[in-house]
């Protein structure tokens, strides 16, 4: 009777003799409650099968009950060792500290004596580091979670708290803790919807596709003060019926408000000319516009695939792959570096291209100066292999050199517009300058090649033209204060009408448009309070929409279209996104209180990496690029099949957020787990 009040008979039902029945995987156990508690744990002992169905807060809530037994049997011990170490105080060392009595981890049971011999010999802040080690290995967590900011913030609060912190269980942190911190993540959206009548706001709708049958949307709002993701949609089943997405884009307008949406980004995945048709012809306000980072990345592409740009990037990607497939040959590298790498990783591919070209042309005379050393001649271990006299053929190839100076000269002035309309800041009225001076550089590079100049430029204009220039850049060049009154500007005149055809939208009526021509005067000829001292001192140091903002109540009609416009995205964030997450939300296996679960979990995770992007990104950081190198890219892979060594030189980067290197390791060890438990 005694036994039948231990707690873990709920999960059990007792059968004759001393057999007992799991209740949830149905199996028959011999040995009565203990072995059903070791079943259940999912901890090897005892050759007791770990059971494959329980849930992880009944697995979680066993091993307590474990733990906690096998620390009462251990005190008895624990007494008799500190009685023993006070009546010899010989053998203690004046600087020794007796370690506090601590639960043994699953690891520790699994390997009790390798384990204990390790940590006996650490400090205290070592005991803490492999506390935390043991965990984020156990647990098969990305080694990028270290630098989440919350990461510290976790650390500091159990701190803080002191010993006997009891951590919340499963349960705990799928209800409680999901549903506090979603309305905290919630209630701040509430705060930016407050500007979104002034500002007004942007929808995106971000794509991913298999190219088959599946099909997921993320629709995300944007304003001046932050950027939100809103929710994924699972449009597998209706993504090339113009109808069902016109419907999905009806439902999200309504949930922001057709008042306050100026524009709706979306790539080119979607069935463009159906949705465009529907949403003009019904919501007469709303501008439709392409991602631009998206146009940029296509025009970077074509520049690849041109000829002689694509032998450039093959003969420099010849010469990264020599050096960093080579422990001894990447040292020798960066000794004559300085420590600087020779590649960059950007966030598109046609990016990373580009950027490690730039990379190699600034090393060109320590690369040169590398390859003629004794340290790289006298070694036979590389110097003597056909890819050592490849990459030396090409490092001392003017022509190679000429082709990269080209390459750099032609990308590097629409890698600066990415740059701009990729950092999450209002770009819609400096878009059109950029491309317009991106454009003229090619010209002038070009001055003397006409042929060349008309390869590229017919690039440029095929995507500007055709998809990315839309009158909403047209108007908001119109109304950039900088571009207004810079006397250098020469393409106002060609931007007017555009600019017209806006006003004409967004006011559509008579009376809203009765005093808009003096308004427009005012603000062209700078008169009023365009005219004060302080208005023309922050043309081209204040943001456009703050301008308005300020000085622009002598038109006010004007003012608020200014600001609406202004304080508009061109394109989608370029941080890393994890589709995998999003396609587990809508996988036909998974249970409604799972999905809901999983969906709660994203929308927080989402929305905490945007806000963290938005606080902490240094005002120096390079929106485009990633610190840490892509060690399985085209610069760096040797072939499909790496060898071993050259898969664990790739382990220690990581990029933030889960990159290529973390993720196959994850996969080649784990397999595809499913996120958060679920």
């Amino acid at each position: 009777m005694v036994r039948e009040r231990d707690v873990c008979w709920e999960y059990a039902e007792k059968l004759d003799g001393n057999k007992v029945r799991c209740k949830f995987c149905l199996r028959v156990l011999n040995g009565g409650i203990s072995r059903l508690k070791h079943h259940l744990s999912r901890l090897p002992s005892k050759g007791v099968n770990p059971c494959n169905k329980v849930r992880d807060d009944v697995t979680d809530r066993v091993r307590a009950i474990i733990s906690s037994k096998e620390d009462i049997k251990e005190i008895p011990s624990v007494k008799k060792q500190k009685i023993a170490e006070v009546r010899a105080p010989g053998n203690m060392s004046t600087g020794s500290k007796i370690s506090p009595l601590e639960t043994l981890s699953p690891a520790a049971k699994v390997f009790p004596t390798v384990l204990s011999i390790a940590a006996s010999t650490l400090s205290d802040q070592e005991t803490v580091e492999r506390s935390i080690a043991l965990f984020f290995f156990e647990n098969k967590l990305d080694f990028s979670v270290a630098r989440s900011s919350s990461y510290q913030a976790m650390i500091d609060a159990v701190g803080k708290f002191g010993p006997g912190l009891i951590a919340p269980s499963v349960e705990t942190l799928k209800t409680t803790w999901l549903k506090r911190i979603k309305s905290e993540v919630t209630l701040h959206l509430k705060d930016a919807e407050k500007e979104w009548a002034t500002t007004g706001c942007t929808i995106i709708a971000d794509t991913w596709t298999d190219n088959k049958s599946k099909a997921l949307i993320n629709f995300l709002v944007s304003s001046p003060s932050r950027t939100f993701f809103h929710k994924s949609v699972d449009a597998s089943s209706y993504f090339k019926n113009t109808k069902c997405l016109a419907d999905l884009f009806d439902s999200v307008i309504q949930d922001f408000g057709q008042e306050n949406v100026v524009q709706i980004i979306m790539d080119s995945s979607f069935n463009y000319t159906g949705i465009s048709s529907h949403i003009l012809q019904n919501y007469g306000t709303i501008f439709l516009s392409p991602c631009a980072s998206q146009c940029l990345n296509l025009i970077l592409e074509e520049f690849s695939r041109v000829d002689w740009v694509n032998r450039c990037i093959l003969q420099a990607q010849t010469v990264s792959k020599f050096l960093y497939n080579n422990a001894s040959m990447l040292d020798l590298m960066k000794k004559f570096t300085g420590g600087q790498e020779l590649i960059r990783t950007g966030i598109t591919k046609s990016v990373s291209c580009f950027l490690s070209l730039q990379s190699t042309l600034k090393q060109r005379s320590r690369l040169k100066h590398m390859f003629n050393s004794p340290e790289y001649s006298t070694n036979s271990s590389y110097a003597n292999k056909p890819q050592s006299i490849s990459c030396i053929a090409i490092v001392e190839d003017n022509d190679f050199w000429r082709a990269v100076e080209e390459c750099v000269a032609i990308s590097e002035p629409f890698l600066k517009v990415l740059r701009e309309v990729s950092g999450g800041k209002p770009a819609v009225g400096s878009i059109y300058e950029l491309m317009t001076r991106a454009k003229e550089s090619i010209r002038t590079y070009y001055i003397m090649d006409e042929s060349k100049c008309k390869t590229f430029l017919d690039i440029v204009d095929r995507q500007w033209r055709d998809q990315l220039h839309s009158p909403l850049h047209s108007a908001g060049a119109f109304l950039n204060p900088s571009i207004q009154y810079n006397p250098e500007v020469k393409f106002l005149g060609s931007i007017k009408e555009d600019f017209f055809k806006v006003l004409e939208k967004l006011l559509p009526t008579p009376e809203l448009r009765r005093d808009i021509t003096n308004q427009i005067f005012t603000f062209t000829r700078a008169k009023g309070m365009f005219a004060c001292n302080l208005a023309m001192e922050a043309r081209d140091t204040v943001s456009p929409g703050l301008w308005w903002e300020q000085f622009g109540d002598s038109a006010p009609v004007l003012q608020r279209v200014a600001i609406r416009i202004l304080s508009q995205v061109c394109s989608t964030f370029t941080f890393e996104r994890h589709w995998s997450t999003f396609q587990q939300i809508h996988t036909e296996k998974r249970n409604k209180i799972d999905k809901e679960t999983l969906t709660d979990v994203v929308y927080i995770n989402y929305n905490l990496k945007l806000a963290r992007e938005m606080k902490t990104m240094p005002t120096d950081s390079d929106p485009i690029q990633f610190d840490d190198i892509d060690m399985t890219s085209e610069w760096v892979e040797e072939s499909e099949n790496p060898s071993p060594t050259q898969w664990l030189d790739r382990f220690g980067s990581a990029l933030d957020g889960g990159d290529l290197n973390t993720r196959q390791f994850s996969a080649a060890m784990f397999g595809n787990d499913h996120i958060f438990g679920l």
